[in-house]
């Protein structure tokens, strides 16, 4: 099972980039979209419900904004909308399903880069979903949950980590919340699979993007979010923000993980985000 994240920052605008044929070249069977900023009714016909697709749309009440979506190649089997029941999720920041027996989720964690009133709700979403995550955990099945977590965990996830020490999604505070989250036994499925093939000598630019003048491999990246601002995505001057996170039923079954670079360039200011799962005994 491949299961791919990707934050397409406006579905719309991602079908004009391109979004077709890179999602035909990284063919996955599960596909998590953040920031589809549009409703379904919105899209090309042949979008909505894609051929070969089911589709859950969760988009924000408000229109142009955030929102989240999951594609699968084989049938749903559950699904649910929130952080709890009593969530109406306004913004359309989680979507979760079963698929082939695995929980997966689409995560959107908000961005507080816009100002102190979204870095409060930032950190209000974060104190929500750590037990949204423990119960996800402790489900009794595999379960992967995916998305654009606006947050940079370490300096090798920041290209110019000093500089921004002081800015949303680096910040002290937030990097340590994001360190329990995995302490509590998410696995940072690419962070492993990416020092694994770099401490054997292998190909971390073909696998994961990082290359370029200045690109240290074992101090820089991989990255799956730049800047659109200077030469930051031309030089790969990018963030770690996208992550796939596995409990240890569903880290048992990880075989590796890739960061589709180009598409990310081509489409969107993210990089889709793929790992592969062996298919159950």
């Amino acid at each position: 099972m491949r299961i791919t994240t990707w934050n397409v920052n406006g579905m719309r605008a991602a079908l004009r980039k391109g979004f077709d044929r890179h999602l035909d070249a990284i063919a996955p069977d599960v596909l998590l979209l953040q920031e589809v900023r549009a409703l379904p009714e919105q899209l090309p016909a042949d979008w909505r419900e894609p051929d070969g697709w089911h589709v859950l749309w969760n988009p924000a009440q408000k229109k142009g904004y955030a929102g989240t979506a999951i594609w699968s190649r084989s049938p749903i089997e559950t699904h649910a909308i929130g952080l709890t029941k009593a969530d109406n999720d306004e913004e359309g920041r989680l979507i979760t399903a079963t698929i082939n027996g695995v929980g997966l989720a689409s995560v959107y964690l908000p961005s507080g880069s816009s100002g102190e009133h979204r870095q409060l709700e930032k950190e209000k979403w974060m104190k929500a979903f750590k037990p949204w995550a423990d119960r996800q955990r402790k489900a009794g099945k595999p379960f992967v949950f995916g998305g654009d977590l606006n947050i940079a965990h370490t300096p090798r996830d920041i290209f110019h980590a000093k500089s921004n020490e002081k800015t949303s999604g680096f910040l002290p505070h937030e990097r340590e919340w994001l360190g329990k989250v995995f302490e509590s036994g998410w696995a940072d499925l690419v962070r492993a699979d990416y020092d694994q093939l770099l401490e054997a000598g292998g190909d971390v630019a073909s696998r994961f993007g990082v290359e370029g003048e200045g690109i240290e491999p074992d101090k820089h990246g991989p990255y799956s979010w730049w800047s659109n601002r200077g030469s930051a995505r031309a030089k790969n001057r990018g963030w770690r923000i996208d992550y796939l996170l596995a409990n240890e039923s569903a880290a048992k079954r990880f075989r590796e993980a890739h960061i589709h670079r180009q598409a990310g360039l081509d489409c969107s200011d993210h990089a889709p985000v793929s790992i592969d799962l062996e298919a159950e005994d």
